[in-house]
């Protein structure tokens, strides 16, 4: 091997790579990257997993957990109930409207957050238990891998010219 060619094993190659250790300096090395991406994920799962294996739910806790659940049918329901009383005592309904404009403003926001927060923490702990479920069936899902771009060559002019070329 001649002195150009001990050069470029120093540079590209050999027992290490002068070039990568280099740019590694300024720039990530993604795969590195990656992996311990996957790692802080996958520790953080197993954290959460240890947080709640030994949690048990009593009767009081299940009760709760049904009395949670009655919220959103009965808004729903009572909706539905009110259209149905307007359509069948309009003028019965027309007087129970009225009582609800004599409500004030600061009380319609009272409402509002209570009824905001209650929803928002439901939603919280549904998918605090999704996140558990998860974490202790061991499934680890990628969501910031990149995909794959997906090239359009019918356009490509070089290739069509190279294959008119061809015959």
């Amino acid at each position: 091997m001649g002195i150009i060619g001990q050069i470029m094993s120093v540079i590209f190659g050999g027992s290490r790579n002068v070039v990568a250790e280099t740019v590694q300096v300024f720039r990530e090395n993604a795969e590195n990257g990656a992996v311990r991406d996957a790692d802080a994920k996958a520790a953080a799962l197993a954290q959460l997993a240890a947080e709640f294996s030994y949690a048990r739910q009593g009767w009081f806790d299940r009760f709760i957990d049904g009395l949670n659940r009655l919220p959103r049918p009965m808004l729903a329901l009572g909706t539905i109930g009110l259209f149905v009383a307007a359509m069948t005592d309009p003028v019965w309904f027309a007087e129970r409207m009225v009582g609800v404009t004599a409500v004030p403003e600061p009380l319609w926001w009272l409402m509002g957050a209570i009824v905001s927060f209650y929803f928002g923490a439901r939603h919280q702990i549904k998918g605090q238990d999704f996140q558990r479920e998860i974490a202790q069936t061991g499934i680890v899902a990628a969501t910031d891998v990149p995909s794959r771009p997906n090239i359009d060559v019918t356009d490509n002019v070089a290739l069509a010219d190279w294959q008119a070329g061809r015959g």
